[in-house]
């Protein structure tokens, strides 16, 4: 399978992803209304209702196979950005099902009990372990890194930015910094362990954009900055 990416270069269009399936590929697409354009015979897309599993950690009923030869191209919302992912056997990786577009025929799905600390970290009960040989495509807001992970030194990541991490990495909820920064940061994940963690870009320019549109006077700015929970109380 082929995947061409297309975005606005005006960056207020969004991404369009034009999907080509080969001769006997088979293609399980969790979002199919956001495919917006088919070329093929008509009987090479069936949808079907998901198992309660997959309605479950989803929140939706319905997904597409789509049979090769054909190609389809799928549209993503400006705030969201498809990744595609190569899976080959050893991968240990930890995802989030809510995160996962589509994928490939052969990819297996194995789900993981998180022990109680991490649930009360990632507010989440299950994640997803997908193993075998093929792609999934993973949804994302903006950029995906993919940074190292060390067992001894902590990398410090926010939250609501990771996507995936490795079985064997060690989660806990901190922040970092002198008191001033730990004041002003949102909750970090330290982790530590072997393989690599992804991450997502998208989290943070929030703050930046209402600063850039922020027109208050500097006494209300410092003071927003400087007194604990300023950005809650002083509007």
């Amino acid at each position: 399978m082929k995947l061409v990416y297309e975005s606005d270069p005006s960056g207020f269009g969004g991404q369009a992803v034009t999907f080509r399936i080969g001769e006997g590929e088979l293609l399980h697409v969790l979002h199919p209304a956001q495919i917006i354009a088919f070329r093929g015979h008509a009987g090479s897309r069936t949808d079907r209702l998901m198992n309660m599993k997959g309605i479950y950690r989803k929140r939706k009923f319905i997904r597409a196979d789509l049979a090769g030869p054909c190609e389809f191209v799928a549209a993503m919302p400006p705030s969201v950005t498809l990744k595609s992912i190569n899976l080959s056997d050893g991968s240990d990786l930890l995802y989030d099902f809510k995160h996962l577009f589509f994928y490939t025929d052969g990819v297996r799905m194995e789900t993981r009990m998180l022990s109680m600390k991490n649930m009360m970290i990632t507010r989440d009960a299950i994640k997803m372990k997908f193993s075998g040989e093929g792609q999934i495509g993973i949804l994302t807001q903006g950029q995906v890194l993919e940074l190292p992970l060390l067992p001894e030194e902590p990398l410090y990541v926010e939250a609501g930015c990771v996507i995936a991490y490795p079985e064997n990495a060690k989660l806990e909820l901190s922040v970092y910094g002198n008191h001033l920064a730990s004041q002003h940061m949102k909750y970090q994940w330290k982790i530590t362990g072997h393989g690599t963690v992804l991450i997502q870009a998208g989290g943070g320019g929030r703050e930046l954009e209402r600063d850039l549109d922020n027109n208050d006077g500097i006494v209300k700015r410092f003071l927003r900055e400087a007194i604990p929970f300023g950005g809650v109380f002083i509007k």
